[in-house]
Parts: C-alpha cells; sequence; structure tokens
C-alpha cells in the first residue's frame, strides 16, 4: 500500500507541526495576564453616604420598583407617559447612541479572534529576453494566485480584554442613559399634567365664584331698585366681577401654554388634555422608616455615571498595557501555479507561519503620560460618580421634606377654606337682613375665592413633591397599595 505523504512531505510536516504546537501554547498563555487595577464599587463611606434617609416615616412597607405613575390611577396620565416614551425625540436620540455604542462594542471584540481572508489574483506578464537572467519558462506567461490569510494579535497584557470591558461599560452607560431619559421624561409628563389639572380646578373654582359673584351682583342691582343700597355696591359687584372673569381668562392662557409643552414631550404637537379635577387624584403615604440609601442605586443615572468609572478604570489597564510588546501572529494557506488547472494541486501548495512582536522602545515618556491621562480620567469618574450619588441622596431627602410639609400646609389650606365658606356664608345673610354693608360681603368673597385657590395649589404641591420623590429614588420605592393596583391591572 502506498504510503499518503512521502518521506520529503513528512519532513515539511513536521516543522509544521511544531510550530502549531508553540502557536497554540502562546495563544492559550496570552489570556493569563490582565494588566490595570480591577474594577471594585465604592462604599457607601467612600462617598460619605449615611445608611438611611433621616426625613421617612413608618407609614408603609418597601416594595419592588415599578411603573410609579400608576398609583395616581389616571388613564390619561397613563397613556401620556406612553406616548412620551414611544415619541419623544430625546429617547430615539438616547436609542441611536445605544446602536452606536453596541456597534463599537461588538467591533472591539472582534479584535479578539483572528481575521482571515481570501486572496486571489490572476496575472499575465511578459519579462524580458535581453537581460542577463535567461528565460526558463513561457514568454508571456500566467500567474494564479489562491491562499486564506489570517492573523490575531496575542492579548499577552490584556489590552484587547480591556478595551472590551471599556468598551461594554460605555454601551452599558449609553443604555443607562437612555433609561434617564425615560425617567426624568416620565417626572416631567407627570408635572406638568398636574399643572394643568391644578389649572383645571382652579378654573372650576373661579367659575363658582363667579356664580357666586353674578348672584350678589343681581341681588344688589335690586336692593338698589328698592332703595336700600346705593349705585356704589353696584359698581363693587360688578368690579369683582370682572376681576374673576380676569383672572379665568389668565387661567386658561397658562393651561394652553402647559398643553404645548406636554405637547413636545409626548410628540403630539396638537394634544388636547381633557379636563379633569386635580382633587380626585390620590396622593401617595410617606416612605418606611430606615428607607436603605442603597435605593438609590437603582437611579439610571447613579449607574451610568458607575458604568463610566468602569469604563475609566480598563481604559488604564489599556494604557498600561501599551507599555508592553504587542505580539501577533500570521498565516497563510494557499495554492500558486502557472496554470489555473494546477492550482489546488498539492505541488502548488504554499504555506506560511510567522510570528511578529512589535516592542516599544523610545517615546520620551509618551505611553506613560496616557497611563498618567487615563488614570486622571479615572479619577474624574469617580468624583463624578460619587458627585451624582451625593446628589441623588440630597434630591431624596429635599422630596421626602417637600412631601411632608406640603401635607401640612394642606391640612391648614383645608381648615382655612372651611372658615372662609362660612364667614362668607355669615356675610351674605346679613347683607340681605340689611345689616351690614356690601363691602363686608366682597371681603369674604375674595378671601373665599384666595382660599380655595390656595387649596388647590397645595394640593398641587403635595402631588409634585411626590413625583419628584419617586423620581429621585429611581422608582426603587412603591407604596404596597400601589403594587397592588397594578398587581391587578
Amino acid at each position: 500500500m502506498k504510503p499518503p505523504y512521502t518521506k520529503e512531505q513528512t519532513n515539511s510536516i513536521k516543522p509544521m507541526v511544531k510550530t502549531m504546537a508553540i502557536l497554540v501554547s502562546v495563544v492559550w498563555l496570552s489570556g493569563c495576564t490582565l494588566l490595570g487595577p480591577m474594577y471594585q464599587r465604592p462604599e457607601a463611606k467612600d462617598v460619605s453616604l449615611p445608611e438611611q434617609f433621616k426625613q421617612a416615616t413608618d407609614t408603609d412597607t418597601v416594595q419592588a420598583p415599578n411603573d410609579w405613575w400608576t398609583f395616581y390611577r389616571d388613564a390619561q396620565l397613563n397613556a401620556l407617559i406612553e406616548k412620551a416614551h414611544l415619541n419623544n425625540v430625546d429617547i430615539k436620540l438616547a436609542v441611536a447612541r445605544i446602536e452606536e455604542a453596541d456597534g463599537v462594542m461588538r467591533e472591539v471584540g472582534a479584535a479578539l479572534l483572528p481575521s482571515v481572508d481570501l486572496s486571489t489574483t490572476a496575472v499575465r506578464n511578459r519579462v524580458t529576453e535581453a537581460g542577463i537572467f535567461p528565460v526558463f519558462a513561457a514568454n508571456p506567461r500566467n500567474s494564479y494566485n489562491l491562499a486564506l490569510n489570517s492573523s490575531i494579535e496575542l492579548d499577552f497584557w490584556g489590552k484587547l480584554r480591556r478595551a472590551k470591558e471599556a468598551a461594554r461599560a460605555s454601551y452599558l452607560s449609553t443604555q443607562y442613559a437612555k433609561e434617564t431619559v425615560q425617567w426624568s421624561l416620565s417626572s416631567l409628563v407627570a408635572n406638568n399634567y398636574l399643572i394643568i389639572r391644578s389649572l383645571d380646578s382652579q378654573l372650576f373654582v373661579n367659575q363658582e365664584n363667579q356664580k357666586i359673584s353674578e348672584e350678589s351682583l343681581a341681588l344688589t342691582k335690586r336692593r338698589l331698585e328698592g332703595g336700600v343700597v346705593s349705585v356704589l355696591d353696584v359698581h363693587q359687584a360688578e368690579l369683582a366681577l370682572a376681576n374673576l372673569k380676569s383672572q379665568q381668562v389668565e387661567l386658561q392662557r397658562q393651561r394652553a401654554i402647559s398643553e404645548h409643552q406636554l405637547g413636545v414631550l409626548t410628540g403630539e404637537l396638537n394634544i388636547e388634555v381633557a379636563t379633569a379635577e386635580l382633587l380626585a387624584l390620590p396622593t401617595p403615604p410617606m416612605p418606611p422608616a430606615g428607607l436603605p440609601s442603597s435605593l438609590m442605586e437603582a437611579r439610571p443615572d447613579v449607574r451610568q455615571t458607575e458604568q463610566d468609572l468602569i469604563a475609566a478604570n480598563a481604559n488604564i489597564g489599556m494604557a498600561k498595557a501599551a507599555l508592553y510588546p504587542s505580539i501577533s501572529l500570521t498565516g497563510a494557506f494557499g495554492g500558486e501555479s502557472l496554470e489555473l488547472n494546477d492550482l489546488l494541486k498539492s505541488a502548488a501548495r504554499v504555506w506560511s507561519l510567522g510570528i511578529g512582536l512589535d516592542l516599544p522602545i523610545f517615546n520620551a515618556g509618551r505611553l506613560n503620560a496616557k497611563v498618567d491621562q487615563a488614570t486622571a480620567k479615572q479619577k474624574q469618574a469617580l468624583a463624578s460618580y460619587q458627585g451624582s450619588v451625593q446628589t441623588a441622596f440630597k434630591e431624596v431627602n429635599d422630596a421626602l421634606v417637600n412631601l411632608r410639609r406640603y401635607k401640612e400646609v394642606e391640612t391648614i389650606a383645608q381648615s382655612r377654606q372651611d372658615t372662609a365658606k362660612k364667614i362668607l356664608d355669615v356675610s351674605q345673610n346679613r347683607y340681605k337682613s340689611g345689616y351690614s354693608a356690601y363691602l363686608e360681603v366682597l371681603d369674604a368673597q375674595r378671601s373665599y375665592y384666595e382660599a380655595t385657590q390656595s387649596f388647590v395649589q397645595s394640593r398641587q404641591n403635595v402631588l409634585t413633591a411626590s413625583v419628584d420623590l419617586f423620581k429621585a429614588l429611581g422608582a426603587g420605592w412603591q407604596p404596597v397599595e400601589a403594587a397592588q393596583v397594578s398587581q391587578a391591572k
């Protein structure tokens, strides 16, 4: 039986096998070293962060995060936020940045794998026959070449792995940036919607007071005809009614402006928000006592700055790896012949294996300077992360204070409104009975109107503070009641 390879072929294959074994070992060893610091999340003490918020009260329990706006049980608000998430241009911009970062991450990750290219040439040429070297082949002649070329950079020092780590962190940063846009957008839509609802309630109060003023004006005119009052009382009643109508126009103007802003946020410029009462919306309870500050980790802006810190940390390893030699492997396998029919025959076979070394020797400190730059940028990213956490903590405490104090103000405003209504009723009865001047009725009407508007404004402040609290916590806290409503839906 004829052996598959001749002795000469066997002798030529042995060095190739040895070379391949060496190269495989080198590739395996290249994954064992990773330069640069390993990332560790800064602890609370590193950012001077207390373990708990000091303003929470023991009224409820902590639940998993959810769509916090559903707590207000308003179908119109839910629809507006859904439209904003679908149509807002800032979200579309954030999505495009995610797609860009994804492409960069895949490009960087591909550097860890070998590249393989197919090259082929077909040449017909003629060489001189008048030269010093004789021509041994046909002239002109053909030359055909087919080869698979491959190369890979060995990641001995972790430069490519650090690059992939940084690219992945940058990709996640863009993901959290999109969530930050959605998170801020949701609160903006909610607050603008609350403004519109508040203006609707104020318009309702204004219209009710106009009815009272119109009735008072009609009564005063009748009393004037009976000779009971002077024309001055009639003019005072007319002035009070005109003031209310003027305030109505101003409230309508403010509502239109707020509606336009809501149109920009939702991407529906001709949006029309149906009239509804603000006082029908429920107010959330205070968060529980001992609410952990670690809930702020749910905030997407905090997560975004942490991913930026991870990327900056990985860039230090990349910069340090550039100080060490870069080793690459190259290989080619194919065929070369004078005739196309012979191109795939064993006699036409060609191959090569090689190793390259790129060692920095003198660069006037440029590479060390890059390490210093990367280290400084990591310190900047750390400071940004610490700042974002501290700012988040402040925003939570501010929102907790606002929610608690605005609830107290609302209680006082409710009592003030009730008292003002009693005074108005008494003054109207006294005026009808002839025991007081009309000026007393005007003062009572004005006080009641102001007290009612103040109560509506205080309820808006409470609801806005609750939105700010949900935003500040990154929806990391949710009242039990809201969780049950969400699950039921």
